[in-house]
């Protein structure tokens, strides 16, 4: 199994004057749960280099035993540390890509070109594609081969109008993205705040929060299997 991680290369929350960028355990969970059941994992950015990671996820209330494992992982630092520029990434050498989440994919991710590129070809192309929490953000501009929006009339899920008022970032990120993908056609689906919610349809496959995020990768395994 060849995944295909792509991480946010941005860093600013808004105009808070504060940082963002990808959060830990939304990587660290799906990466070790992956790479445990023998997929071997390239992790790409739309800038390439270390990927910004949000100042919060490394806070002691969000840690977890896939984050300590990360932080005492010397050979997953250097890769993370080390991705590969998204333009470089060619979908013929991958069976699925994952997207973690984190508020900076609501700013790069969802309008990058490569990136969506990549997942018009891994959809056309039959192959899985993953997101979890904010990121399935990177959907809402991709399109099927016949032109229609690749969420449209298919169930997903991502971070819900009520995590984000309970978070207070209501006001700071560029849009809700409960909101804009229904407003793109999608099935929006969600639990309660903050429980595992993960949502399979066909080959997109998508989590609601944080604590979604090994459920999502699991999903992607029985995908792949």
């Amino acid at each position: 199994m060849q995944i295909l991680f792509v991480l946010t290369s941005h860093d600013k929350l808004g105009s808070t004057g504060e940082k963002t960028g990808f959060w830990l355990e939304e990587f660290a969970a799906p990466y070790y749960r992956l790479l445990d059941a023998g997929a071997v994992i390239t992790l790409a950015s739309p800038l390439g280099g270390q990927p910004p990671l949000d100042p919060k996820s490394e806070h002691a209330d969000a840690q977890t035993e896939a984050t300590q494992r990360f932080n005492a992982d010397a050979d997953a630092q250097a890769a993370l540390a080390a991705t590969t520029p998204l333009a470089q990434v060619r979908v013929d050498d991958y069976d699925a890509i994952f997207y973690p989440g984190g508020h900076g994919p609501l700013w790069d991710l969802h309008a990058d070109t490569d990136s969506i590129a990549l997942l018009e070809g891994f959809a056309a192309a039959g192959k899985p594609v993953a997101a979890v929490c904010h990121a399935p953000a990177v959907l809402l501009n991709a399109k099927t081969p016949a032109g229609e929006p690749l969420v449209a009339n298919k169930r997903v899920t991502g971070f819900s109008n009520s995590e984000e008022a309970a978070v207070g970032l209501t006001d700071v990120v560029p849009y809700l993205l409960e909101d804009a993908l229904k407003a793109a056609g999608a099935a929006y689906e969600k639990a309660d705040d903050w429980q595992p919610h993960v949502v399979v349809d066909g080959l997109l496959i998508s989590g609601q929060n944080p604590a979604s995020s090994e459920a999502v990768a699991d999903a992607l395994l029985g995908a792949l299997r």
